[in-house]
């Protein structure tokens, strides 16, 4: 914090200065100045928060200082300090804003008291501001974000219309003599990987540039309005000249060619009334953009024409999903190649591949996936995820926006085979980790091996290692467990040094009567019994 001391005499400046214990107040730097043109000077370059000033002076009077202050550094606060008990000075002193009037010869309490409520003063004041700022802030971020909220709600809604005209109006100069509209949306899917990586990824960041430059625009002469709807889609409301939307879309398409150095789609539904048709004309321009055919070349605007109605023979990737399943299993990277060759084989010969044939495979091949991830690793921890990126999950295009095929296989042959060396993988530590298990249960016999003790060691479920032991030994684990303890009790037996209960308790029985029990059900003899014939 800083502070200014205004007198045309020095000794008075010294004496301000030795008498206010300015560290207390956290004031760092105090400055000095000789009369009001020097003081206002200093004011306009330092922004002292607090001003000393006497109020007779060569050329202008501190009243002076005071009203300019008040006028340029409202903040600023102001402690008077004269030699003169004058009722008008104080008068303006009050009515200037001053803190307070201390008469010389200078107390040096009451100057710290005035000093302190001076201090404290501007800091609620600056906190005050802070908040503001902060507030300001929020609220122009959280704008954006609102309206792309209201605006959902209108293509949505048409009736929710009468509830923000007025807003409409006010915000987006939507007048009561406008009677038709009309909706665009932007196709994302074919942006060009070159302006997405501008973005290091950030699909935020670049909508909102989009968006940007597409208001800038559309709002210039109050044409409407672009948005994000709450489903992702960057829609454009148009009110004004809805007849030449096609040439503003070109403008705006215009303006992304000079700041990305490409051109994107717009899908523009049909004029309709206001406000009832908003909802259908934004559903006609979804049409356009699920009916486009990403196998050929398109004009940057495409209108929805009620004529275009393609009928098309889906190939489903279900019909592959047994084949590919046998492919994934052998663990060879030929047959996976194979059937891949083999679909695309059917959808090379599809001259009209649009969104929906597109989002039928990513929905298909999820589910497959999902259910091959079920089937070939069951509950194991450490698995593909089945949430990862499908390979049908964005779209690859060319500079001209056209389905690249080859890559679209690229990306199915990569991710089958990934899946494959998982599973292969995962086939190796499936039985390494069983036979950790079995090591694991011949040195300790003769303790309490549970079942959830082994899932606790391995840090696997007790389904799971349940599943796959009997799947690699043809026997359930507790067969295994008590089959070892027999076999070793076997050999104890032929010591004769040893007592029945010795041997129960050596392979991990404390009870000797169901150890006994447990022996002649599965040798046919009891320990005793089976002791005497091997002598």
């Amino acid at each position: 914090m800083r502070a200014l001391i205004v007198d045309d005499e020095r000794h008075v400046r010294e004496a301000i200065r030795l008498l206010v214990d300015w560290n207390a107040h956290g004031v760092e730097e105090v400055l000095e100045a000789q009369d009001v043109a020097s003081a206002i000077e200093r004011i306009g370059q330092e922004q002292p928060q607090v001003v000393f000033t006497d109020m007779i002076m060569p050329e202008k009077p501190g009243t002076d200082l005071l009203a300019w202050i008040r006028e340029h550094a409202p903040l600023t606060k102001v402690i008077v300090i004269s030699g003169h008990d004058d009722f008008d000075f104080v008068r303006k002193t009050v009515l200037y804003g001053g803190m307070d009037y201390i008469l010389k010869p200078i107390d040096p309490e009451q100057l710290n008291q005035a000093v302190a409520k001076a201090v404290e003063s501007r800091k609620q004041e600056d906190e005050g501001t802070k908040q503001e700022q902060r507030k300001a802030i929020e609220i122009n971020q959280l704008r954006p974000v609102y309206w792309d909220k209201i605006l959902t709600n209108l293509v949505e809604d048409p009736s929710y219309y009468s509830a923000i005209a007025d807003t409409l109006r006010t915000e987006f100069g939507l007048s009561e003599d406008e009677r038709l509209c009309r909706a665009a949306v932007l196709a994302t899917d074919t942006i060009d990987p070159a302006i997405r990586s501008k973005f290091a990824g950030s699909e935020d960041l670049l909508y909102f540039s989009l968006l940007n430059i597409c208001n800038e625009i559309v709002r210039k002469h109050r044409h409407g309005v672009a948005f994000r709807h709450e489903h992702g889609a960057i829609v454009i409301l148009l009110w004004k000249q809805t007849g030449s939307a096609p040439a503003l879309l070109d403008t705006v398409n215009d303006g992304i060619r000079r700041t990305f150095g490409s051109t994107l789609e717009f899908c523009l539904g049909g004029e309709r009334p206001l406000p009832g048709g908003i909802r259908q004309s934004y559903h006609e321009a979804n049409i356009v953009l699920r009916q486009r055919n990403m196998r050929a070349a398109r004009p940057p605007i495409r209108c929805f024409d009620p004529e275009e109605n393609p009928r098309l023979s889906a190939i489903h990737l279900s019909e592959f999903e047994d084949r590919m399943r046998t492919a994934l299993r052998s663990g060879q990277e030929q047959p996976i190649k194979d059937i891949v060759r083999l679909w695309m084989n059917q959808v090379e010969r599809m001259s009209y591949i649009n969104t929906e044939q597109l989002e039928l495979w990513n929905h298909e091949y999820s589910v497959i996936r999902a259910r091959w991830l079920k089937e070939l690793f069951g509950d194991l921890p450490a698995v593909p995820s089945a949430s990862a990126e499908s390979a049908f999950a964005s779209v690859p295009v060319d500079l001209h926006g056209c389905l690249e095929l080859p890559k679209l296989a690229e990306r199915l042959e990569r991710d089958l085979l990934r899946l494959s060396r998982q599973w292969m993988e995962h086939q190796r530590q499936d039985e390494h980790v069983i036979f950790e298990i079995v090591k694991y249960i011949d040195s300790h016999y003769a303790e309490e091996v549970t079942l959830q003790d082994l899932a606790e060691r391995f840090f696997l479920s007790r389904e799971y290692i349940s599943r796959k032991f009997k799947q690699q030994f043809r026997e359930n684990l507790s067969d295994y467990i008590e089959r070892v303890r027999m076999e070793q009790a076997k050999l104890l037996l032929m010591n004769p040094q040893y007592r029945i209960a010795q041997v129960a308790e050596l392979v991990g029985y404390k009870d000797e009567k169901y150890f006994s029990k447990v022996f002649k059900k599965l040798e046919g003899l009891s320990p005793n019994e089976y002791r005497k014939r091997e002598r």
